[in-house]
């Protein structure tokens, strides 16, 4: 598995605008085909135009794992019947006030970490969707847990602050070891800049050497 760096709309936030999982790369409607083309290349997954809401926040929005995909209650019939008719997920809807959900949820295939400001209903629904375990918990003080922690089946990387007991507990549910991490150079926020699939992990450009040094022991070793 490679570590790549690459650039959306000239930035290195990656995570906002781009959503993966082993087969499918979202990108925004209007992203480049070259650029689409190149990135599910790495990834090793075919390349699919959407809009989520109407916006291009497809990796803030929404959560995706190899078994579903979840949208907020903003998204629109159109956005959700796309993903029902042209890929072989579970197609769900969070009713909840937090619509961006990747920034709530931390997932891959195996288990969850969402925040406490979901209710149990919200919780059930990610149970069902994506067909993990899930345990809601706090991040090195953070309810956005999907902003500080990202995750594929093989690693995790996590808020540099984040505590080692909790860690443990994450890895338990995760089914993954989970490395400390920070992303383009110094951003604790690590899915703004990381897409991970079990086939690929692409960076933002800003990414440093010992951050990919951190990420090569999370999801490589």
């Amino acid at each position: 598995m490679d570590i790549i760096k690459y650039d959306v709309y000239r930035g290195p936030n990656i995570g906002i605008y781009i959503n993966v999982n082993d087969k499918y790369v979202l990108v925004p409607m209007g992203f480049a085909e070259s650029k689409a083309e190149k990135l599910a290349g790495y990834l090793k997954a075919e390349y699919m135009y959407l809009s989520i809401a109407n916006t291009r926040l497809l990796g803030a929005l929404a959560v995706m794992n190899n078994k579903g995909i979840l949208l907020p209650k903003t998204a629109y019939q159109n956005e959700y019947d796309t993903l029902k008719k042209q890929t072989d997920l579970e197609v769900g809807v969070l009713d909840s006030k937090y619509t961006a959900l990747g920034n709530v949820i931390c997932a891959n295939d195996k288990g969850a970490v969402v925040s406490p400001w979901l209710s149990k209903e919200d919780v059930s629904t990610i149970k069902d969707v994506l067909g993990v375990e899930v345990i809601q918990k706090r991040i090195a003080g953070f309810n956005q847990t999907g902003a500080v922690m990202v995750a594929n089946n093989s690693g995790a990387v996590i808020h540099p602050e984040a505590d080692e007991e909790d860690m443990k507990k994450f890895s338990n549910v995760l089914g993954v070891k989970i490395e400390h991490c920070t992303v383009n150079n110094g951003i604790p926020y690590v899915s703004s800049g990381i897409l991970a699939n079990n086939n690929c992990i692409v960076v933002g450009t800003m990414t440093s050497g010992p951050e990919i040094m951190m990420m090569t022991r999370a999801f490589l070793n």
